[in-house]
């Protein structure tokens, strides 16, 4: 048998599960399937690869070499693929954008003024839950840029292979019922909340662990929290079945009223990503000069985060010069 590199790809997954099981549940395969393929690669190794344990495996001297070379040869074959993808999809000048983004206000608002800037110009939009599959559809030249978010300080996805510019940085706010008892207060505590069930939509960040951290702070821990679609959420919150998550940018919606949270426990990274090595990047500060222009139109649309940002200057936009060390490429 010839080694390939879906065998490689095998040896990996083994060793960083520790054990056939786990490898196996991972790879989508039973796991005598899993004992049956690792056996005929060491015959074509010429040796075992792996120690079996009673608490898993560990990698055998010739194990060591092969994932020493693995770990060479896979990720320079992972770029030779993304670096053919974008060769064969490149094109000159720059007659689409391709936008890739999670849920939120800003990518509609994008869409617009591009079409608005550019109206002989195809605008297609991507959307995914997947801060992280957005990203890999910009580095496999799928998609030109990424519209995501990221909690606090927390990386962008594919830091090291993207460039990345922070468009603004907003504080988590909470979504009540217009009959909650704290619907009129011009801001709540964390803690006023720690009976209530929570709803967000879902994402594959940092977020949830975030939201738990400063629920911990608060003193107290959410008793459930709901991860579902925007719509659901509002639903959730308009018949007082919870209290929702958002961004201070969210809509104005009947119903229902925003209300900042006491110190800005919660934060959300706005951010516009595209490959430094595609045609995007020449017109990526266009792009991301629209994609502010955008959140600053629906930061004036909420009447309540207008009058927070008015006395909390450090959020909202960011300036295109500011935070340098946040621009990843």
């Amino acid at each position: 048998m010839d080694l390939e590199l879906r065998h490689l790809r095998t040896i990996r997954a083994i060793a960083d599960a520790g054990s056939l099981t786990r490898a196996a549940t991972a790879l989508g395969l039973a796991q005598p399937a899993l004992s049956a393929q690792l056996k005929r690669i060491e015959r074509s190794l010429g040796g075992a690869l792996f120690i079996r344990g009673r608490y898993g495996v560990r990698p055998t001297a010739l194990g060591e070499l092969v994932l020493d070379r693995a770990g060479v040869l896979l990720p320079a074959v992972r770029e030779l693929q993304e670096e053919a993808v974008r060769f064969a999809r490149a094109w000159d000048g720059m007659p689409r954008f391709r936008l890739g983004g999670t849920h939120g206000p800003l990518l509609g608002a994008l869409v617009d003024r591009l079409a608005t800037a550019h109206p002989g110009t195809s605008v297609t939009t991507r959307t995914s839950w997947s801060e992280r599959e957005i990203a890999a559809q910009v580095v496999e030249g799928r998609v030109d840029f990424a519209l995501v978010g990221a909690c606090g300080e927390s990386p962008p996805p594919a830091a090291d292979r993207l460039a990345w510019r922070e468009i603004a940085v907003d504080p988590v706010f909470v979504l009540l019922g217009r009959d909650h008892p704290l619907a009129g207060q011009r801001e709540v505590e964390l803690a006023q909340l720690a009976e209530e069930a929570w709803t967000d939509v879902p994402g594959d960040g940092c977020f949830a662990d975030c939201f738990a951290a400063a629920c911990a702070r608060a003193g107290f821990t959410p008793s459930r929290v709901y991860e579902t679609d925007t719509a659901s959420c509002v639903h959730l919150v308009q018949v007082g079945r919870a209290v929702g998550l958002c961004r201070a940018t969210f809509p104005p919606t009947p119903g229902l009223v925003t209300r900042p949270l006491a110190g800005a426990p919660l934060s959300w990274r706005h951010l516009v990503g595209w490959h430094p090595g595609s045609s995007a990047a020449d017109v990526a500060a266009s792009v991301v000069a629209h994609t502010r222009a955008a959140h600053t139109e629906a930061a004036a649309r909420s009447v309540s985060y207008t009058r927070w940002l008015a006395e909390h200057p450090g959020f909202g936009v960011t300036p295109p010069a500011a935070a340098p060390c946040r621009d990843r490429a």
